[in-house]
Order: structure tokens, then C-alpha cells, then sequence
């Protein structure tokens, strides 16, 4: 049997940068993209020590990598702050009244922080947090909504010395608590609550409920955001407003070891107890600044928005860190991006004259079944460049993006990485590369990214295979917080000195690498492996199906079954539909992905995040009922209907 993963999509349209974007960008060619890649690959110490010269470090490194696999040390020696490189610095430079942070509230409150007032913040709340007992190497477990209060917490905390480990507002008490023990942090940073489609969710009633669990926490930091009432422990509950109202703004940032952690964040595995993935300050540091630089083509005019939230990687990379250290002003949001339409987005595109707008593709999905009217009645001509991130976006998605959201005229990079590479690992430089849809393209400088078979053998072009990294990179993950032994496991024992990413890829005949989804998304049917991200754009092409999950379940002929679920933009009243729609996948890329069961929904269960919980799916389609947590599920009734819907 191959382990290969089958290749059975095809995409043969390209998008060339124009001629405009490309005279004014970074990196304004393909010869200068190989140029570059090529140095950082065979020497990267040349390479890394001119990027990390843009930024502040108290003390010169003596080396930039030292690699003992599977340990990395980048800038070996060094001292730096990235909180000094995030705000100090925008002081002395030009930018210090240069708004870095437009923020606006569900219900419409807006705030402009400029560099100076989110120094002045950062300062008082980190002479707060030692005014606590807050000390450097101390963890610190944060659970708020998306407010600024967050990316000050993370930068005090990273200004003191102090590991953040953020926790996504949406997750449940058992969270929090295994966050906590995993890390035994005796400092909590939350809120009253947060606005959500119109409503108060609280968030300081599970902080609660988790401290009766964990009762080791000191200090419990409560912002004050609904106003809603909550209860005050004595002696381990304070408000922030009232610490802050006292505290000084002046604090001077001390220099860390590069290598000194910088935060813990877990990833959300659907068994078992979630990872502490570990970063370190230095090597994250060159990652986030060197990627937004870059990829984003960052310039100091440009209103830069990601929509994610801060709990997960894309905000600490892609809102706190690297925006702040490339100077440019950011948009950040509070609510949900159909509060009170499917409009708000883009009001908010035109009302900053948003330039760079960094989304999911599960967003742009369910932008697409809201229709083109509420986009097509905003301005977006201020937008020059669009981003993914989160998954694969299917063709279709990226077509719809590209037309009615750029306007045919904005470069589209569609970025694949991971919470464990800290950076974007394989993206499109928009002045340079040609794009295709559905393919995150080519390697970013210094990634060495390889297709391997079980062998260990390159995989030739259009063969599938597991997706790896053959040498470090500055952002890269430093171990599973506690646990050096998950940390081998999980990532090195693969293939010796080599980092398997978890992902099945190809590359086409042009070195574009397409992911074809998670290797434990990737069915067995008759003993062909398919992608089931693969077999969801080939639903999504559809003109009437807006959304799209496909699992597997056993077959006792085939080894697994095609399952497929679909939300479709218009009703059919027809029994008959489902047969189209699986004659539709045959049709295109073979009866061997043809779904064996296809279920019409009408929404698919889904993270706050926008992330589908296909291993709900899973369960469902294998034991007729669905036991896993459903907590983090944005809307927990669509699990009924699911179970409604589906007889094993």
C-alpha cells in the first residue's frame, strides 16, 4: 500500500503582481526572492544577523545559531527586550504619536492608542504586575476579550521578564484549569466579561469556577469592560482600573537572555492534555518582524487589520509582535464579524482605510454565503493586499476573494504555519510571487521545507507525502513546556533531525507546495490516501454549496468511507440533491473522492476561532453520538441537529 498522498485536485490558473505593486514592494522580483532565499539557506548567520540589525539589543550575540538537535539557540548571548523593540524604540524614530492601535467594540466604542499612550500603559501595568510579587520567569495566565488591556498584559508581562499564556476567551473551565496546572501560574489577568453578538458573556465566573479547582493563584487582575457584576475575592481579586489609576509610567526595560521563554500557548488537540508550546524572545522576535516585513510588504503608511484573537498563535504573531515591531497602525476588534451583519467588516475597511486585512478562510466562507451586497455597498479601494491564514482556502474562496474583495487588483498571500513555528513558514511574497489558488506557494527565507515519503526520500513533484523542515528557523517552537519528551516525540522521531510538521503537502512541477490538510485528516479509501481539504474545495466549487467538512468513517470494504457535510448558499427542495452534489465531486476530480454519505446542514460546528471541529463530525459519522466537549462550540444546538440528521 502507498503512503503517498494522492494528488487529486487540479489548479492551473496563475496571478502574476503587477507591474505597480511589484516596482514599490520588498522584494519586487522572483530573481531577488531566489537570491535572498538562497543566503538564508546556505548562510544564515549572514542572513539572520543583517535582519536582526533593524532591531534594539542591549548586548551583541556572540553566536547567531547554535543547533544540537532537536534544541536550537538563536543569537546566543544576547540581550533584548521585545517590549523595547514592540513600543521604546517608536519614541526616538518618528512614530511616537503615530496611532499604533485603533480599537473599536462590538457595540461601536472606539479608542485610538498611539505609540506613546501604549508605552505609557505598558510601563504602569508592568510596575503593577511587580508591584504583585510578579517576577521574571513567572507564568502568567491570561483569559480576556479582544481589548487592548490584552496586548498590554502581554507586553508587560514580556517587559518584566514574565511568560503570558494566553488562554482563547471562548474556552471552557476545564481549560483554564489544565492550563494552570500545566504551568502552575499564580497569576490570572482577566475581565468582567466581553460583547458577543450583543451580548455579556462573562469570563470572570470561569475564572471563578476554575480558582475553586486550582487554588494556588495569588492575584487575579480583573478589567473592568461590561460593568456586569461579578463577585471579589478578598485578598486575590484587584481591579485593574484601580492598580493602574496609581501606578507609574516610567520603567526601564531590562535586557533578557534571547533565549529567555516569552510565552506558553496551548494547542487544543482533540484528545488528551493540549501542548504547552514554548517560544523564546530573540529568534521569535527576527520571525514575527522578518514575516510581516516581508510577506505583509509592511510600510509606514500602511492600516494593517488581522481579524484572529489574541488566544491563538495568529494574534500573538500577527497583532501583538509583529505589526508593533514594524511601526505600522493597527485595527483591532472586539466583537463578532456578523454583529450586526455580515457587513461590519467591511464598514470597518472603509471606515480605517484598512490597506493590508489578514482573515480565515473559514470567514471569507461565511462572507461568501452572506453575498456580495454588503461588500459591494462599502469602499475597499484603500485595501493593496489581502492574507489567509488557518487552513487551506479552496479555489473558489480564494476567486471570490480576489475579485470581490481586492478588486482584482490586490495581491492574495496565502500564508501556511503553525502555533509551534511561530512565524509564517511558507507564503507568496506579493511583489513577486505568481499565485495560484489554494497553494501557500514558496518557503519564506531561511525555511528549508521538504516532502518526505515514509522512507525518508524527497517526494518528486505532485507525489504527497508528510511536509517537513529540514533545518532550524528563528521562531521555531523550543520545546512542550515541562515536557521534553512529548516536545521528541511529537516532532523529531519522524525522520532524525528533521521536524515533521503534522501536515501531508505536494509540490507541483513549479516547487508549489499545496496542503492537502492535517496527516489524521488524511482518509484511507481502498487503499488510496486523500486529503480531506482536497475533497471540501471540490464541494466549494459547487456554485451553490458556500461551506463544506469531510471526514472519514470505517468501511469495512474500503478501510474508510467519504462522509461530507455541506451548507448550501440557497435551499433545495429536492430529495434527489444529494446525488448531484456527489456526482458534482466525481465529476471533478474522480469517483474515488465521491462522498459515500452527504449530509445538506445548515451550519457546521465550529469554534469562537471559526475553526471546524471535524472531530465531532468524526465521532458522529463513526458511533451515531457525539461524547467530546463541546464548550468551545460558538453555537452548541448545532450538535443536535447533527445527531438529528445522521443514523449509524
Amino acid at each position: 500500500m502507498s503512503a503517498s498522498i494522492e494528488q487529486i485536485l487540479e489548479e492551473t490558473r496563475h496571478f502574476l503582481p503587477s507591474p505597480e505593486f511589484s516596482a514599490k514592494a520588498r522584494v519586487s522580483s522572483m530573481e531577488q526572492y531566489r537570491e535572498m532565499y538562497e543566503e538564508s539557506i546556505n548562510s544564515p548567520e549572514t542572513f539572520w544577523a543583517r535582519e536582526a540589525s533593524d532591531l534594539s539589543w542591549q548586548q551583541p550575540w556572540d553566536s547567531v545559531l547554535e543547533w544540537n538537535v532537536p534544541n536550537a539557540e538563536w543569537f546566543k548571548g544576547a540581550k533584548v527586550n521585545i517590549s523595547e523593540n514592540c513600543l521604546d524604540r517608536h519614541l526616538t524614530n518618528g512614530r511616537k504619536d503615530k496611532v499604533a492601535i485603533h480599537w473599536e467594540g462590538e457595540c461601536g466604542e472606539k479608542i485610538a492608542l498611539t505609540y506613546a499612550d501604549l508605552h505609557r500603559e505598558v510601563c504602569k501595568f508592568a510596575n503593577v504586575l511587580t508591584a504583585q510579587g510578579v517576577k521574571a520567569g513567572d507564568p502568567v495566565l491570561l483569559y480576556l476579550p479582544m481589548v487592548p488591556e490584552a496586548v498590554i498584559s502581554m507586553l508587560a508581562c514580556a517587559r518584566i521578564g514574565a511568560l503570558h499564556s494566553v488562554v482563547f476567551g471562548g474556552f471552557s473551565v476545564d481549560a483554564i484549569v489544565d492550563r494552570l496546572e500545566d504551568c502552575g501560574a499564580k497569576y490570572v489577568i482577566t475581565a468582567d466579561g466581553g460583547f458577543r453578538r450583543g451580548k455579556a458573556i462573562s469570563l470572570k465566573d470561569n475564572v471563578d469556577a476554575a480558582l475553586e479547582r486550582y487554588p494556588d493563584v495569588k492575584c487575579s487582575f480583573i478589567v473592568q469592560r461590561t460593568e456586569s457584576e461579578v463577585t471579589m475575592v478578598e485578598g486575590r481579586d484587584v481591579w485593574w482600573h484601580e492598580l493602574m489609576a496609581d501606578a507609574s509610567a516610567e520603567h526601564t526595560p531590562e535586557g533578557f537572555d534571547s533565549e529567555h521563554p516569552l510565552f506558553i500557548l496551548y494547542t487544543s488537540g482533540s484528545t488528551g492534555k493540549p501542548k504547552g508550546v514554548l517560544h523564546t524572545t530573540g529568534g521569535y522576535m527576527i520571525g514575527t518582524y522578518t514575516t510581516c516585513k516581508y510577506i505583509f510588504d509592511m510600510r509606514d503608511d500602511d492600516v494593517y487589520w488581522c481579524t484572529a484573537d489574541v488566544g491563538w498563535i495568529t494574534g500573538h504573531s500577527y497583532i501583538c509582535y509583529g505589526p508593533l515591531l514594524n511601526g505600522v497602525t493597527q485595527v483591532m476588534y472586539e466583537g463578532a464579524p456578523n454583529y450586526p451583519d455580515f457587513g461590519r467588516f467591511w464598514k470597518m475597511v472603509e471606515d480605517y482605510k484598512v490597506s493590508i486585512f489578514y482573515t480565515a478562510p473559514t470567514a471569507i466562507r461565511a462572507f461568501i454565503k452572506a453575498g456580495d451586497d454588503l461588500p459591494n455597498a462599502h469602499d475597499l479601494s484603500s485595501l493593496r493586499l489581502l492574507g489567509t491564514v488557518g487552513e487551506p482556502i479552496n479555489p473558489e474562496a480564494w476567486m471570490w476573494y480576489h475579485k470581490v474583495i481586492g478588486g482584482e487588483r490586490c495581491p492574495i498571500v496565502d500564508t501556511w504555519w503553525q502555533t509551534e513555528t511561530g512565524a509564517i513558514m511558507i507564503s507568496p511574497l506579493p511583489g513577486a510571487t505568481p499565485t495560484m489558488p489554494g497553494t501557500a506557494t514558496l518557503p519564506f527565507f531561511g525555511v528549508d521545507a521538504a516532502i518526505l515519503d515514509e522512507e525518508g526520500n524527497e517526494c518528486p513533484p505532485n507525489a504527497g507525502g508528510k511536509l517537513v523542515v529540514r533545518k532550524p528557523w528563528p521562531s521555531m517552537l523550543r520545546g512542550i513546556y515541562k515536557n521534553p519528551e512529548r516536545f521528541q516525540t511529537a516532532y523529531w522521531d519522524d525522520y532524525p533531525g528533521i521536524y515533521t510538521v503534522g501536515d501531508g503537502a505536494r509540490k507541483d512541477d513549479e516547487g508549489n507546495t499545496w496542503i492537502v490538510g492535517r496527516l489524521d485528516d488524511v482518509l484511507n479509501v481502498s487503499g488510496h490516501r486523500l486529503g480531506t481539504a482536497e475533497i471540501e474545495s471540490a464541494l466549494v466549487a459547487h456554485d451553490n454549496i458556500a461551506e463544506a467538512a469531510v471526514v472519514g468513517k470505517p468501511h469495512e470494504i474500503k478501510g474508510e468511507a467519504v462522509v461530507a457535510f455541506v451548507v448550501l448558499k440557497s435551499p433545495v427542495n429536492d430529495e434527489e440533491y444529494t446525488h448531484t452534489l456527489r456526482k458534482h465531486v466525481a465529476t471533478l476530480i474522480g469517483a474515488l473522492a465521491r462522498p459515500d454519505d452527504l449530509y445538506i446542514v445548515t451550519a457546521l460546528p465550529k469554534t469562537r476561532s471559526g475553526k471546524i471541529m471535524r472531530r465531532l463530525l468524526k465521532e458522529l459519522v463513526s458511533t451515531g453520538d457525539i461524547t467530546g466537549n463541546i464548550t468551545t462550540l460558538e453555537d452548541p444546538t448545532v450538535v443536535e441537529e447533527l445527531k438529528a440528521l445522521v443514523q449509524v
